[in-house]
């Protein structure tokens, strides 16, 4: 029961931002906001989430996975905000709120699969990020109905903003917990230990090759490959079926390789795969690209939170899963804009190559750089 919720959880969070995804043109027309004006807003959700991410993790040591579904059901609440943005500064505002109210369920979400992990002895957070992926392909494939049938923003963000606060209503009565003792909490100032900075340096790498494609993918086959806008739109539907698939198969994968050796994998993997759908010369090719870059993607992020978690000691694993998605979301943050960056001064297939060689760097720092091992009670 306690693994389903979790899985709730990162489901809820997966549809609305397939939900999104589907519908940013029409948020954008409603608000009349210019692409550089959505630039900057979309930029706020990831402020918004960083600001948000290491003080959630800090309440959650000190109140415990009770406060998961609150945080879920303030997600649900501020997911109706964009159908209501008429003009760009309120889509900004209304996107830093989603932005921190997200990025705080993120961290309420992940604490939890990491400490079903650390009770139960078996894997999760692979599982947990592949029911994310799968229902952002089904949040985007829905809207994307509905749009079709002429909703518009308003009845897709309602019905989105319901079936989150369903889901927050599904994961109350959360298991037991006992509070630390008060000297053993963690407080929102305490020092970063150097393993947790060398993880977040890891995922923020694995994020900003996962955001290059998400972002970038549709633009290399529309604008260097000159496909046709349908044929462009599979590419970050492609590459999300691709992540939930990489995931559930890297959870079965940890039952035999350790976690550095799927790390490692998982990055040479995401490297052969960008560097293909950066060369490529057609869009069949591109899109294979796309999917094997996907498919290696898809296990290094959630490896990286579980590794992180269950090194923390129990009083803290809230506060750490907080520390490290706030230093990975920078990946996020950086990523898209650095390949805009560099198609701009040369062109955006040498920008997505570049992106090809960051991965082969992060494959050799998985290999070399210390993991630290689960935390040990004395």
């Amino acid at each position: 029961m306690r693994r389903a919720k979790v899985l709730l959880g990162f489901a809820a969070l997966g549809i609305f931002w397939g939900a999104w995804g589907a519908a940013l043109p029409a948020v954008q027309r409603s608000s009349g906001a210019s692409d550089a004006q959505l630039g900057l807003a979309l930029l706020l959700v990831g402020f918004g989430a960083l600001l948000s991410m290491r003080g959630t993790g800090v309440l959650l040591d000190h109140l415990g996975p009770r406060l998961t579904p609150v945080s879920v059901a303030l997600f649900g609440l501020t997911g109706v905000l964009p159908a209501l943005a008429g003009s760009p500064l309120q889509l900004c505002a209304v996107l830093f709120v989603i932005g921190a109210t997200s990025g705080a369920m993120d961290v309420a979400i992940n604490a939890d699969a990491v400490r079903e992990e650390a009770a139960s002895g078996r894997p999760l957070l692979n599982v947990a990020h592949a029911s994310f992926s799968a229902a952002v392909v089904a949040g985007s494939l829905g809207t994307g109905l509905l749009r079709w049938a002429g909703a518009g923003p308003g009845l897709v963000f309602t019905l989105t903003a319901v079936l989150v606060l369903a889901a927050a209503v599904a994961m109350r009565a959360p298991a037991p917990w006992q509070p630390p003792d008060r000297e053993l909490r963690p407080r929102f100032f305490d020092r970063v230990p150097g393993w947790l900075l060398a993880l977040g340096v890891l995922g923020a790498l694995a994020f900003w090759i996962e955001s290059a494609w998400q972002n970038w993918g549709s633009v290399q086959l529309e604008r260097t490959l000159e496909a046709a806008p349908e044929t462009s739109a599979l590419a970050p539907a492609l590459f999300a079926a691709a992540m939930a698939v990489g995931r559930l198969a890297g959870n079965r994968l940890l039952a035999r390789w350790s976690e550095r050796r799927l790390l490692v994998g998982g990055a040479l993997v995401s490297a052969l795969g960008t560097a293909l759908g950066a060369a490529a010369d057609t869009a069949p090719l591109a899109l294979t690209g796309i999917v094997v870059a996907g498919a290696g993607c898809s296990v290094l992020a959630p490896t990286i939170i579980s590794v992180a978690g269950r090194a923390a000691r129990p009083q803290e694993r809230a506060t750490i899963v907080g520390s490290v998605t706030t230093l990975m979301y920078l990946g996020f943050l950086v990523g898209p804009a650095a390949v805009g960056g560099l198609a701009q001064l040369e062109t955006l297939r040498i920008s997505l190559g570049a992106v090809a060689l960051l991965a082969l760097v992060l494959a050799i720092l998985c290999a070399v750089v210390r993991l630290p091992g689960p935390h040990r009670p004395g």
